[in-house]
């Protein structure tokens, strides 16, 4: 309670304005008297919102919320939808006050990069240690950790500015709750949290997959990290808890090896080996991050592609289908995020699996785009007499 009530107080002098949230079917408690009296005294704008107001049982609980002086209650039921426009009128000043001071104070910092927050989600199973972490990233305690499985409910994003030594880089992190396997996934609150850490995985750019170093890479993690690369995002592996495991040198090569055995989609998957309690191998994250981040970004000249093809051909021919070569003609990007290539080929349907894969990690391999996910399309040439 002390650590929450810490949290809280840093939450509410960080903000712009304070969204407090009652239960109407429950009435004014104790614990919301407690909180209203700590937010009079911070002198920030309150918008005070009765929810479950959707029946007659809540119309006490509202006129109750009065006795709170913290102005009128705004009756709203979230599970419904009702009284939200009431709600989005109150926050509108305050959210245009808020964007209004955070133009002002990055003109005053200096922070004129062009550069958009780098958008990193930590995931992984439930209690590896994910808050914990950002805590040490950040040097403050900003997530609530515990040894409790599942403290953290929901995605939390936090904007932080991490210093490489050649410039800053602003960041977007999301802690996100633990995915833990279907079977186990039971409440509805459960189910929320999963699908919000699902969302964190979309809107990322770098997953962060944290496993823990005593039962790593267990076929759940490789799950989280196989929806990564299939959602196109590049992903890093940080290995916790590495103090408490006494053969470093074995356990590394074991994880190293299940990860490239599972992994196919990105070889060479970063691995970082840390502690987030301790702090010992956190400083080599961020650098894998931003690493990994550049090579998803990666854009290859088209002569360079055409000149690599060549040779990757000459090296090793693709097979004739019902006694018919395959030609491939030409290859160029058509988009990063993840890297995108387009291959023109006679008989594009009829290329092996297996050849498709030598394409890809000869690209890979010639211009070091290992670790992150590299999609090859096959398509026919724009000229339709092309001759098969």
């Amino acid at each position: 309670e002390g650590r929450m009530r810490q949290q809280t107080d840093k939450a509410i002098a960080e903000s712009a304005a304070v969204m407090f949230l009652i239960d109407a079917r429950a009435g004014v408690t104790p614990l919301d008297q407690r909180f209203a009296q700590i937010l009079r005294k911070s002198g920030k704008p309150v918008i005070l919102v009765a929810n479950k107001t959707e029946g007659a049982a809540s119309e006490a609980g509202v006129l109750d919320a009065w006795s709170l002086a913290l102005g009128e209650p705004i009756p709203v039921s979230a599970e419904h939808g009702q009284g939200l426009g009431d709600l989005y009128r109150a926050l509108r000043p305050h959210l245009a006050k808020a964007r209004d001071a955070d133009d002002a104070s990055e003109e005053e910092e200096g922070w004129d990069s062009p550069l958009k927050p780098l958008r990193v989600a930590i995931v992984g199973r439930p209690n590896a240690g994910k808050s914990t972490l950002v805590n040490r990233l950040l040097g403050e305690d900003r997530m609530l950790t515990g040894p409790e499985a599942g403290v953290t409910r929901d995605a939390i994003s936090i904007e932080w500015k991490w210093t490489a030594p050649d410039r800053d880089w602003p960041v977007k992190l999301f802690d996100t709750a633990g995915l833990r396997k279907k079977a186990r996934v039971q409440s509805k609150l459960e189910k929320l949290s999963v699908a919000d850490t699902l969302r964190a995985i979309q809107f990322a750019e770098v997953v962060v997959l944290l496993v823990d170093a005593e039962t790593p890479l267990e076929k759940q993690d490789m799950q989280i990290a196989d929806l990564v690369l299939r959602e196109g995002r590049a992903l890093v592996i940080a290995v916790n808890k590495w103090d408490l495991i006494e053969d470093k040198n074995a356990a590394s090569l074991a994880i190293r090896e299940i990860a490239e055995f599972g992994l196919a989609q990105a070889p060479r998957t970063p691995l970082v080996f840390l502690s987030a309690e301790t702090g010992r191998g956190v400083d080599k994250l961020m650098p894998a991050v931003t690493k990994v981040y550049v090579d998803w970004n990666a854009r290859v000249k088209t002569p360079d592609l055409n000149a690599w093809m060549k040779g990757a051909v000459e090296r090793h021919p693709p097979p004739a289908v019902a006694g018919q070569r395959i030609k491939l003609r030409y290859i160029t990007q058509t988009k990063t995020r993840p890297p995108t290539f387009v291959a023109k080929c006679t008989r594009a349907e009829d290329v092996p699996a297996a050849y498709r894969r030598y394409l890809v990690n000869g690209i890979r391999e010639a211009f070091d785009l290992w670790g992150v996910p590299v999609r090859l399309i096959l398509d026919k040439p724009d000229n339709p007499y092309a001759d098969d």
